[in-house]
């Protein structure tokens, strides 16, 4: 049944059509946007007239005094005052005040006018209905508080809360500094299918289609890492994706099961010039949309100034435990794990696997500060080069932590294609429990065979980044439409 709002709402529609005037019009011409003119007239003095404006926005308020009343007005950037007038503003603006509600989206003609009491408004010459609304808004302190209805109803959120709004705003300008600053170092922006006969680049669960056109089976990209590298063999040195990925996993506060990220490989590199490749650019992008190296996230002060602390796994939990992890066995790894509460299924009972478990029960939670983790378990990955240091035991990886978070995944690239291929063979099982396991990809193998460079690669989260420059508490926080449990619908 509909509440005496909505039916109010409705009738003065109906009285609009009633009058010939049309509630939903093509078009209005806009001449300024709030932002423009609060800085533009920042100075002009109380009653007095600025130049002629034309303004459109949604009603967030209204009130009225009879010889005078008022709009206050939003558009996509800010806030202003529509003000009427008796004697400055026509009577056929009154008529139609009448039948405008809260939710409305008007335009107005009208010269710049500061009020008696300093309000910045337009004084209003003309009036018009632009999109007449039927539901309506939340209250911003009563109607729209439960964090689920606002992430659902993002539409809401955005109209409501003006902070929020912001948000996004400073997500547009990270990807488009991140853009700016690869395309300066001679990266070229390219993209890979969304759609994969064969997922890989990643342990994750994928989703899964059907293909009508081929009779097959297609998974959605959980990374476009191995697309990636086939361009490396292809000839092009620098590459780099802005993209969607999709594992079919569990939400927490920072994981969502679509979630964006950018991969960037460059040939004749290795992880070590990743590694200042990529702190450099989470500088400049800081500096770029925030002005300050120095972020403020969730009442800690971080500072994603380059360079970043580096830790290597095996030397910190050596000290930790009071043993080499290397030496242990996989059976005192194991009883380790579970004397810690860590769960390690079967296929995961492998000493790399294990230690870097240890690893991130130990240290991670304290990673505060922008840190890089260097010198993995070879069983973590099959994608990357033995360690330098440690070829039997070690691999080049570095994880980078930031708030206790994983931001970053980067190798120095694998490109033997004889040890790549035994790498997938020896952990082609792992994550069979979780169903992370996947085919090789002898088509990418085949590739690989044919000559890679060497190259090293850096998988970056973009939404959690942008969790860290904005202050957001969880990833859903950041994203338009975060993926939501289905809501259960009354009968």
């Amino acid at each position: 049944m509909e509440n005496d709002l909505v039916k109010s709402k409705k009738e003065n529609l109906r009285k609009l059509r009633d009058l010939n005037i049309s509630p939903y019009p093509y078009k209005f011409e806009i001449s300024d946007t709030t932002l423009d003119l609060q800085s533009e007239f920042k100075d002009l003095k109380n009653e007095e007239f600025g130049k002629e404006v034309s303004l459109a926005g949604r009603v967030m308020a209204a009130r009225s005094f009879g010889a005078i009343a008022f709009f206050k007005v939003a558009d996509s950037i800010g806030k202003i005052q529509f003000f009427m007038r008796k004697g400055e503003t026509p009577q056929e603006v009154f008529d139609l005040m009448q039948y405008i509600d809260l939710g409305d989206i008007v335009g107005a003609k009208g010269k710049m006018y500061r009020t008696q009491k300093g309000e910045l408004s337009v004084m209003v010459s003309s009036l018009e209905i632009l999109c007449k609304s039927v539901l309506p808004l939340p209250e911003k302190f009563h109607g729209l508080q439960d964090i689920e209805t606002r992430q659902r109803k993002r539409y809401l959120d955005l109209i409501v809360n003006p902070e929020v709004k912001e948000t996004f705003i400073k997500r547009s300008k990270i990807i488009s500094a991140w853009r700016e600053f690869l395309d300066s170092k001679g990266f070229l922006e390219v993209e890979i299918p969304v759609l994969q006969p064969i997922y890989g680049g990643a342990s994750a669960r994928p989703y899964v289609t059907e293909s009508n056109a081929w009779k097959s089976k297609f998974y959605l990209s959980i990374s476009p890492e191995l697309y990636l590298k086939r361009l490396l063999v292809g000839g092009f040195d620098k590459v780099y994706t802005v993209c969607k990925n999709f594992r079919n996993e569990d939400v927490d506060k920072t994981h969502n099961p679509e979630f964006t990220m950018s991969e960037y490989y460059s040939s004749y590199s290795d992880l070590n010039d990743m590694i200042n490749l990529t702190e450099q650019m989470i500088e400049f992008i800081a500096l770029k949309v925030l002005g300050t190296t120095a972020v403020t996230y969730q009442g800690k002060e971080i500072d994603v100034k380059a360079p970043w602390k580096r830790m290597k796994m095996v030397d910190s939990l050596t000290q930790k435990i009071g043993v080499n992890p290397l030496s242990l066995s996989e059976g005192e790894l194991y009883e380790m794990c579970k004397k810690e509460g860590i769960e390690i299924n079967n296929d995961e009972k492998k000493k790399g696997l294990m230690i870097a478990e240890l690893f991130e029960h130990y240290f991670e939670a304290d990673l505060i500060q922008p840190t890089w983790v260097i010198e993995y378990p070879k069983e973590t990955t099959p994608l990357c080069k033995p360690s330098r240091e440690n070829p039997t035991d070690l691999i080049e990886r570095t994880e980078a932590y930031m708030f206790g978070f994983e931001l970053c995944n980067g190798y120095s690239e694998l490109n033997d294609p004889i040890l790549q291929r035994r790498f997938f063979e020896e952990q082609k099982e792992q994550g069979r429990a979780k169903g992370e396991n996947h085919p090789l990809d002898e088509d990418f193998l085949e590739a690989v065979g044919y000559g890679m460079p060497p190259a090293g690669g850096m998988g970056l989260g973009i939404d959690r980044i942008v969790m860290f420059l904005t202050d957001s508490a969880t990833i859903r926080d950041v994203i338009f439409f975060p993926q939501m449990r289905p809501e259960k619908k009354n009968e």
